[in-house]
């Protein structure tokens, strides 16, 4: 195609078009409310439907003012105009993050000498190439990052049909556009970092704390502020008329200053002087009368025994203790203190975003949907729970903007934190994890927010950290949160999602239940999160399994155990397991360095896989669960297809017969129960139990050879 070719005119649409009238609009909103082509900024905001969205816009007013027809041809194309052949309507936060590359080229381009950069159609690959050189100068370490660079200038091309300036040919066909190492790498593997175990233990038993032992009286606070800030909202406490004549205010103030001298409290303060608004509220007086120079004399009194605190406090009991005594001698009102309640109560919700995300497995988009009364449980006969769900909404990989609703299957943890979370968000309040009233500049928030995004969960994660450390170094604690390396690990709220997936994938049949719990498609979608051999992912979950079972196998080799097996695998078990006891040995000296204790299973591997019903000595010509994979053999057991009854890879240890001999004694409780279980189940209780009787009474005399 030629640039005279090129010269061909497109219309643009008119000023009055509206640019979201292709996509759906979240509630409250109308299209005549939304922005128009002539606009120099365009709102995105109508068409986000996540609560925690962003205020996207798209500003044309800082695109080079020769390009601004061409910028706003293109993002209202991708918005709701029509598509070109092959091309999909992307989401409207990929229009905002294209929009961003975009600027970034047409801004370089506008700053070219070369009159053939006054216009995209008469462009060549030097140009390109040119601009490829500008972002290794910007992204040096960033191969990633330059990539997406690129792919965005290629929109110009894909959407060349709705452009009046458009580039004359495919960037993607240019020699030397685009870096092998960006290309060579392997596309679905996520990269997101997980949380390192000494940060997880301690930052998991933490948010616990808070949810479980902190929250109560959090949350009394919390419901006491209510009473006292939100005027309109929330009924003031009453305020009693008391007259000086009866002695009664004179007595109410005597009474209420020596609770604070018996409790050993300060008196509430500000500005070093003691608060008389903060005493007249709980006393139930007016400001003015405590002006009065004989109850301005008690005060002072009170003051000089017991101090004055830097913030008044909230008048109830810590009912929680850590370590024997209460967590914290007071919640203060002054949002700047640490103590404070608006500093308690956002690390409150912060611990209840780390149990909810980590233990759920859900995106940060899909925590930040939960609202009030999602959590449904499920309680037996008895009315003892046993199942909990969240009921919740997903966006990614569904073709409804709006997204689709979605239930997860938790465990307590999750609910409690659920529980509290409703507790500590006022009524009429529906999304969990919106701001929170308090502090400066948020008392009117209550109502109709908007979840926190992102970045703001992000810093209310590593605030949560900073407290934790700090509340440990000021009680002497050893408990807080290790820094990785010499530096503090920085949360993210992706890490959680990430870690779990890590965590799951180590259980066997983790891969299938890790794809039903974070709703992918396929199982190699679930493997691609977790992390592929390619990544080193599984790599690393094999040496540590096999690091463990390495110091399994010379505990049974000192404690003379692998000679006790039975079963039909027994012998072969006791000469794998008494073989490498010999190899694992230095001049007699037993190996406890785990590097070369890895070194060693790597070279020595006795494929001796113990579980809790069998041990499975592993020989993949004998297996029957390899057989039930249709001749695909990896070299390692399927637990998922075990055939523990007759394989005859199977050696029993002490611990396996126990558990044979606990199943029993379950199947004859059942049996024995009443009302009596429907006739096909108890055929089938009574054949299982005959099978695992036979397995007994044949595999638990003497070993067999082989």
């Amino acid at each position: 195609m030629t640039v005279t070719a090129l010269a061909r005119s497109v219309a643009l649409p008119g000023d009055d078009v509206f640019v979201l009238h292709d996509r759906p609009l979240r509630d409250g909103f109308t299209l005549a409310q939304t922005s128009q082509f002539g606009d120099g900024v365009w709102q995105l905001r109508p068409a986000i439907h996540k609560s925690s969205g962003r205020n996207l816009i798209l500003n044309f007013d800082r695109v080079p003012v020769r390009f601004q027809p061409v910028a706003k041809q293109l993002s209202y194309a991708m918005l709701s105009g029509p598509l070109p052949p092959g091309e999909k309507r992307g989401k409207v936060e990929g229009v905002r993050s294209a929009f961003t590359e975009l600027l970034r080229f047409l801004t370089w381009l506008d700053g070219r000498p070369e009159p053939r950069c006054q216009r995209l159609s008469t462009l060549t690959a030097v140009d390109l190439l040119a601009y490829q050189r500008h972002l290794v100068g910007l992204f040096p370490g960033s191969a990633t990052q330059r990539e997406h660079c690129r792919a965005k200038v290629r929109l110009f091309w894909r959407w060349r049909h709705n452009l009046g300036d458009w580039l004359s040919f495919d960037p993607a066909h240019i020699d030397g556009w685009g870096e092998p190492t960006a290309r060579g790498q392997r596309r679905g593997e996520n990269r997101t970092s997980r949380i390192p175990e000494e940060v997880l233990g301690p930052l998991f038993v933490w948010a616990l704390r808070f949810i479980d032992l902190f929250s109560p009286d959090i949350i009394a606070a919390d419901q006491l502020w209510r009473k006292t800030r939100f005027a309109g909202v929330y009924q003031r406490l009453p305020v009693r008329k008391f007259h000086k004549s009866t002695g009664t205010l004179h007595q109410a103030i005597s009474d209420h200053l020596e609770e604070y001298v018996t409790r050993g409290r300060p008196l509430p303060g500000w500005r070093k002087a003691p608060n008389r608004k903060v005493l007249a509220q709980q006393i139930g007086c007016s400001r003015k009368s405590l002006d009065d120079p004989a109850y301005e004399a008690l005060i002072d009194q009170a003051a000089a025994r017991v101090g004055i605190s830097e913030s008044a406090a909230f008048d109830i009991r810590i009912k929680g203790s850590l370590g024997g005594r209460p967590w914290t001698d007071d919640i203060v009102t002054h949002p700047e203190q640490p103590n404070s309640l608006a500093v308690l109560a956002r690390h409150l919700q912060a611990a209840a975003y780390c149990v909810i995300a980590y233990l759920s497995g859900m995106r940060d988009s899909e925590v930040k949907e939960l609202r009030r009364g999602c959590l449904r449980t499920e309680r037996d006969p008895d009315g003892l729970p046993y199942r909990w769900k969240v009921d919740g909404i997903a966006f990614k990989g569904e073709d409804d903007p709006k997204g689709v609703p979605a239930t997860w299957i938790v465990g307590e943890p999750v609910a409690r934190a659920i529980a509290v979370m409703e507790a500590l968000q006022p009524p009429g309040t529906d999304i969990l994890f919106t701001r929170l009233p308090h502090g400066y500049g948020t008392r009117h928030r209550v109502r109709g927010a908007n979840a926190m995004v992102n970045s703001t969960t992000n810093e209310n994660l590593n605030h949560f950290v900073a407290w934790v450390n700090a509340y440990c170094d000021k009680h002497d604690r050893v408990d807080g949160i290790p820094a990785v390396n010499s530096r503090m690990f920085r949360l993210m709220t992706s890490h959680f999602r990430r870690t779990l997936a890590w965590f799951i994938a180590r259980r066997p049949g983790g891969t299938i239940a890790g794809a039903l719990q974070y709703r992918h498609h396929g199982i190699q979608v679930f493997e691609g999160y977790a992390g592929t051999s390619d990544s080193g992912f599984r790599a690393e979950v094999e040496s540590e399994q096999a690091l463990a079972r390495g110091e399994h196998y010379l505990a049974m080799v000192d404690a003379h155990e692998h000679t006790e097996l039975t079963g039909p695998a027994a012998a072969e078990a006791a000469r794998r397991l008494e073989d490498f006891g010999h190899r694992a040995r230095f001049q007699g000296t037993v190996v406890t360095d785990e590097r070369r204790l890895k070194r060693i299973m790597k070279r020595e591997d006795p494929a001796v896989y113990t579980g809790t019903y069998i041990s499975c000595v592993h020989d993949h010509s004998k297996a029957l669960c390899e057989r039930a994979r249709k001749g695909r053999f990896e070299g390692l057991p399927d637990h998922g297809q075990c055939q523990p009854l007759a394989c005859r890879n199977v050696a029993l240890t002490s611990s396996n017969t126990e558990a044979w001999r606990a199943e029993l004694d379950r199947i004859d409780r059942r049996l024995g129960a009443r009302p009596p279980l429907p006739p096909l189940m108890q055929h089938r209780l009574m054949s299982r139990r005959t099978e695992i009787e036979a397995f007994l009474n044949h595999n638990t005399n003497i070993p067999e050879t082989m």
